[in-house]
C-alpha cells in the first residue's frame, strides 16, 4: 500500500519543536488570529458606511462597490508576492513587512480626500490579505500535531470570519456617532497593536524551501532562485492537481455565499424592515459573526475528532483527506436549509426579522464547519508545497469572492432574493459533490503513520 501512496509530512523544525512551549504557541495562535481579524475587517467595514462614503468622495455606492470587488482579487493575489518573499526571507520577516504596509495603507485610507487615493490605499491594504492567512495557517503546521491541528485553524478562523462580520457591526456603530473616518483609525490601532505583537512573538521558522536549500549547502540568493520563487506558474500549475482544485472550487463556492450575503444586508434587509439608521442595520451582522465563530470553533473540534476516528478505522494511518468527511453534513444539510429558509423568508415576508436573522446565524455556522476540514486540508495534502497549496486556494476563493460582491445587487434587482439564494443553494450542493469526490476517490497524499511522540502537542 506505502508504494502508491506519496509519502513525508515534513517534521516540525528543531527550533519549534525544543523552544517553544504551549503558551508561546497559544500566544503566536491568538496573534495570527488577531491579524486575520484586522486585515478581513478592512473588505466588509466600508459595507454599512457605503453611501456615506460616496457622499463624502463625490461618487456613487456603486462604484465604491467594485472598488471592494477590486480589493478582494488584491487580498486573493497577495500571496503570490508575499509568501515566494518569505521563502527568500524568512516567514518572520515577511510577516512584519507585511503588517508594517498594512498600518501604512490605514493611515493613508483614514486620510484620503478623493477616490482615487481611496480607492489606491484600499487596494494597497488588500495586498496583504491572503498573506496573513496562508502565513498563518503554515505557522500553525508547523507548531501544532495533527490531532489538535483543526482546532488551532478553527481559532485562526474565528478572526478572519469575525472581521468580515464585525466590521460592518462596529462600522455602524461608530458611523452613529462619528464619521466614516474615525473606522479607519480604529483599523489603524489594530493594525499598529497586531504589530507590535509579531514583532515580539512571531518566531523564526524555515519554511520547507529553505530547509532544502540549507540541506543542499545552498544559503545565497541567485538571480534564478529570486525568480523561481516569484513565479506564480509554480501556483497555478497546482490546478492540474484533481485534489486541489476540486478542494479550491469548493472554497470558492462557499465564499460566494458568504460575500453575497455580507454585501446583500443593507440592499434586501433594511427597505424590507424600514431600518434607517447605520446602527440598526449594522446589528443585522451580528447573527452572521456569530455563527461564523461557534462555526469555526464548533468546526474544529469535529474535524479533530473525524481525523482521530479514522486513524482508527486505518490502523494508525492518517489520510489528511479524512478530514474532509466532517464537512458533508454543512454542505448537504446545514448550508442548504438555512439559505432556502433566508432567501424565502424575506421573499414571501415570513418570520418576520426574526427568522432571517437565525437563519443568517446557520449560515454563518455551516460555512464556517464547512470552511475548516477544507482549509486544514489544504494545509497538509502536500505538506512539501504548503504556502504554495494554501495561496492556490485563497486567490480562487477570493476570486468567487469578488464576484459575489460586484454582481449580488444586480441579481437581487433581477430574480429577487429567494431565487438568488436557492442559485447560491446549488453551488453548495455542487460543492458538497465535489467535497464528497476528494474524500473518497482522490490520491492518498500526505500520508504518514499516526505517531504522537513525533509532532507538537
Amino acid at each position: 500500500m506505502a508504494s502508491n501512496l506519496e509519502m513525508g509530512d515534513p517534521q516540525p523544525t528543531e527550533q519549534s519543536r525544543t523552544v517553544l512551549r504551549t503558551w508561546q504557541r497559544n500566544v503566536i495562535l491568538f496573534i495570527v488570529s488577531w491579524n486575520c481579524l484586522v486585515v478581513t475587517s478592512t473588505s466588509t467595514s466600508l459595507l454599512i458606511a457605503t453611501p456615506e462614503i460616496a457622499s463624502d468622495l463625490n461618487t456613487t455606492p456603486e462604484i465604491l462597490n467594485a472598488g471592494n470587488a477590486g480589493l478582494l482579487i488584491a487580498m486573493g493575489c497577495s500571496a503570490l508576492f508575499w509568501s515566494p518573499l518569505a521563502e527568500l526571507t524568512s516567514r518572520r520577516i515577511s510577516y512584519n513587512l507585511a503588517m508594517l504596509v498594512l498600518l501604512g495603507a490605514s493611515i493613508g485610507t483614514a486620510l484620503a480626500k478623493n477616490l482615487g487615493t481611496f480607492t489606491a490605499m484600499r487596494l494597497l491594504s488588500g495586498l496583504e490579505g491572503t498573506f496573513f492567512m496562508v502565513a498563518g495557517q503554515t505557522i500553525i503546521a508547523d507548531i501544532f500535531k495533527p490531532t489538535v491541528r483543526g482546532r488551532a485553524v478553527g481559532c485562526q478562523m474565528v478572526g478572519a470570519v469575525a472581521g468580515t462580520a464585525i466590521g460592518p457591526c462596529i462600522g455602524g456603530i461608530i458611523l452613529t456617532y462619528s464619521n466614516w473616518r474615525s473606522i479607519y483609525w480604529l483599523q489603524v490601532a489594530q493594525a499598529g497593536l497586531g504589530f507590535v505583537l509579531s514583532l515580539a512573538f512571531i518566531p523564526h521558522i524555515q519554511s520547507e524551501t529553505q530547509q532544502l536549500y540549507e540541506k543542499d549547502g545552498d544559503t545565497k540568493i541567485s538571480v534564478l532562485r529570486v525568480w523561481q520563487s516569484f513565479n506564480p506558474i509554480r501556483i497555478f500549475k497546482l490546478y492540474f492537481r484533481p485534489q486541489i482544485l476540486l478542494a479550491d472550487l469548493t472554497c470558492g463556492f462557499l465564499a460566494i455565499t458568504q460575500y453575497a450575503l455580507l454585501t446583500s444586508v443593507r440592499h434586501i434587509i433594511n427597505p424590507r424592515f424600514n431600518l434607517t439608521t447605520p446602527l440598526v442595520s449594522g446589528l443585522f451582522y451580528i447573527a452572521p459573526g456569530a455563527g461564523f465563530i461557534v462555526g469555526s470553533l464548533v468546526g474544529g473540534r469535529i474535524s479533530d475528532h473525524t481525523v482521530k476516528q479514522w486513524i482508527a478505522k486505518r490502523d494508525g494511518l492518517r489520510l489528511p483527506k479524512d478530514r474532509l468527511n466532517s464537512s458533508l453534513v454543512h454542505f448537504f444539510i446545514v448550508l442548504p436549509i438555512s439559505m432556502l429558509l433566508f432567501g424565502w423568508s424575506l421573499e414571501k415576508n415570513i418570520g418576520g426579522l426574526a427568522l432571517p436573522i437565525v437563519m443568517a446565524f446557520w449560515i454563518g455556522v455551516g460555512l464556517m464547519g464547512a470552511f475548516n476540514g477544507l482549509n486544514t486540508y489544504t494545509a497538509e495534502v502536500f505538506p512539501d508545497q504548503r504556502a504554495e497549496v494554501v495561496s492556490s486556494k485563497y486567490v480562487l476563493q477570493y476570486v468567487f469572492g469578488a464576484s459575489a460582491t460586484g454582481a449580488v445587487v444586480p441579481l437581487l434587482n433581477s430574480i429577487g432574493v429567494g431565487w438568488s439564494f436557492t442559485f447560491f443553494t446549488f453551488f453548495k450542493i455542487l460543492g458538497g459533490v465535489l467535497l464528497l469526490v476528494v474524500a473518497r476517490f482522490a490520491p492518498d497524499t500526505g500520508v504518514w503513520a499516526h505517531d504522537s511522540d513525533q509532532t507538537l502537542s
